[in-house]
């Protein structure tokens, strides 16, 4: 597995997905920043599916049809992966089926339907359920298991983002990034190593789902007992080592965040910029909330927007 996309996959990714929708917006949050420090939200809830995920899934997808006969795509996912794999299916052609872990949230769920795949949720509230019966499912002849954790071709889609960013925003100094699977960000890192020498990456986990966190510290996989969080996108208890060792070259700090931190960053988005936002997808927000610099020049991913009603109540939004 390459411990980075080349830049060739990140140029051919981006040409790919401007085919089915455009650069995301850059919004300025004057309210968020402190001082003289400016702040603004990468807002990926605007893409189909309402997350980041369709720009991985999507090119994954294309990249693997393009190389051999596929005749089912599956995935396991808290959701949001799994509906950006439906969607990718759906312009691809390809049938999907979608291993979600057991009261999995039902705005995702409702959504993986909705783009016509089949959902087969597993007895287990974790993901480590949904993965073993999705690897065991795809051992099948021409069934693709899509895992955005290992998957070597995904991590180019969501790269393209710092080129975004990159065009947006030539003055970025500090890019907040939420880290579940990892795929987000070390995609990202590719290319603000490679090409926007000096910016800050900040690696974001939630402070009850911490292997990632802790990996990154340690310089090796550190699974958890559990990842009991309200962030179901940032629910990783499992670190792959190869993950750690790429996130360990591109990610210069990582913070971790609590489940009060994210609600309350969701609250903040709502009430001050108008944008809805999950607590993974508000988890960098939430970050860049409890350390945000005096100076320079912030890109606060928000990475989606799918939030289930109980947590709707929780943060107290409408």
């Amino acid at each position: 597995m390459p411990i980075a996309p080349p830049f060739s996959a990140i140029r051919e990714a981006q040409r790919l997905l401007l085919e089915h929708f455009g650069p995301t917006p850059l919004i300025p949050a004057k309210t968020l920043g402190t001082g003289r420090a400016l702040a603004y939200l990468k807002n990926e809830t605007v893409l189909p599916t309402g997350s980041f995920k369709p720009r991985g899934a999507l090119y994954a997808l294309a990249s693997c049809v393009r190389r051999r006969h596929i005749v089912e795509v599956t995935a396991s996912s808290t959701g949001n992966h799994g509906a950006a794999v439906a969607f990718a299916a759906r312009i691809l052609g390809v049938p999907a089926t979608i291993f979600l872990p057991e009261n999995s949230n039902p705005i995702k769920r409702q959504k993986i339907r909705d783009l016509g795949a089949r959902v087969v949720e597993t007895g287990s509230a974790d993901l480590a359920a949904a993965f073993a019966q999705a690897s065991e499912y795809s051992k099948q002849p021409g069934v693709y298991f899509l895992n955005d954790a290992t998957d070597p071709d995904l991590p180019a889609g969501p790269a393209t983002i710092a080129l975004e960013i990159m065009d947006q925003s030539p003055g970025v100094t500090e890019v907040y990034v939420p880290m579940g699977d990892t795929a987000l960000i070390r995609g990202i890192g590719a290319v603000l190593k490679r090409r926007a020498n000096g910016v800050k990456l900040i690696g974001v986990q939630a402070e009850r789902a911490p292997s990632y966190y802790l990996s990154w510290k340690q310089g090796m996989a550190v699974a958890t007992e559990t990842c009991d969080t309200c962030a179901d996108g940032l629910a990783t208890r499992t670190p792959e080592p190869e993950n750690v060792t790429s996130i360990r070259a591109v990610v210069d700090e990582v913070v971790l965040v609590t489940e009060e931190q994210m609600l309350e960053a969701i609250r903040r988005l709502r009430s001050e910029t108008g944008v809805l936002a999950e607590p993974a997808g508000a988890a960098a927000t939430a970050a860049y909330l409890q350390c945000a610099p005096e100076n320079g020049r912030a890109v606060i991913l928000v990475t989606g927007r799918n939030i289930s009603e109980a947590v709707r109540k929780q943060a107290g939004i409408s």
